[in-house]
């Protein structure tokens, strides 16, 4: 039996830095056709200050326009507060509230305005607010090979915070590599010491890439026991928050040419993600 990977379009990453507002209706309508190709998740908008991110102010109409459609993807939306999450809770097909814990202190207080302390003890507050409901949280371990402040990295800190993490519950948990700094070595150690640590755990892969390196970092994680990939249609977007020029994310066409390069199973409609590929042209291009 084959192997199984699991894609994740971020539409939410494509956009943000996006300067230019992109109506609310080109928001629905690619959310609409992202909804049929049969992505595992969606990263559809987000509940923070619309000050901070202006691009994704309408995020709630955005799930209220779809919220009627029948598709098998679940809905993430990123949030740093717990006013950011009980605002997701408001919405029914929210399924992960995604929160960004960073490694690096300084990206925690530039990226939250909090010391990694305290968004620890929103993500426990938050944890317990949403238990019996049908939603999880989706960690997201900001700088987590490493960082552009000179800030002391390495693979025990990360595993440090992932066991506090996993004490208190939390299931699911991103590798992101914000600002393109991973080495190959670093992201084969990560991921094979923490995926046999906390079997418990999903760990996935968010790489912030230049569109001609996002192989090795991809192939290393998935040799390594990482099977949920985090993408944007040809590599859009990037963390405007983070210290660094605006590098985009894995591109989602790779990802899936990278599946069928190793057998994997992804289980994507292609003719519905060409409309959806053309669709992010239109809007994000």
């Amino acid at each position: 039996m084959s192997e199984r990977i699991k894609i994740v379009d971020c539409p939410r990453d494509a956009m943000q830095g996006i300067h230019n507002f992109i109506k609310t209706e080109d928001k629905i309508d690619h959310l609409t056709l992202l909804l049929k190709v049969g992505f595992d998740t969606i990263d559809c908008g987000s509940f923070v200050s619309p000050k901070i991110i202006p691009q994704m102010a309408d995020t709630a109409e955005v799930l209220k326009a779809v919220k009627d459609i029948k598709h098998h993807s679940k809905l993430s939306v990123i949030i740093a507060s717990e006013g950011g999450a009980e605002r997701a809770m408001e919405h029914e097909n929210v399924d992960y509230l995604g929160f960004p814990f960073s490694i690096s202190e300084q990206f925690q207080k530039d990226n939250t305005h909090k010391s990694r302390e305290e968004a620890f003890q929103s993500i426990l507050n938050i944890s317990k607010r949403i238990e019996g409901s049908n939603k999880e949280i989706l960690l997201y371990f900001s700088m987590a090979f490493g960082n552009p402040y000179k800030e002391e990295w390495n693979v025990e800190m990360v595993n440090e915070w992932a066991e506090r993490f996993a004490e208190i519950g939390i299931r699911r948990i991103n590798l992101s590599d914000t600002t393109s700094v991973a080495a190959t070595k670093d992201v084969q150690e990560l991921f094979s010491k923490l995926i046999k640590k906390y079997p418990e755990i999903e760990f996935g892969a968010h790489f912030h890439s230049e569109y001609s390196d996002w192989h090795a970092k991809v192939d290393a994680a998935y040799q390594n026991g990482c099977r949920r990939f985090d993408g944007a249609i040809k590599g859009f977007g990037g963390c405007p928050m983070a210290k660094s020029d605006l590098v985009g994310n894995t591109p989602t066409e790779k990802l899936i040419t990278y599946a069928e390069s190793v057998g994997a199973e992804h289980g994507l409609n292609l003719f519905a993600f060409e409309s959806a590929y053309n669709s992010a042209i239109r809007v994000m291009g």
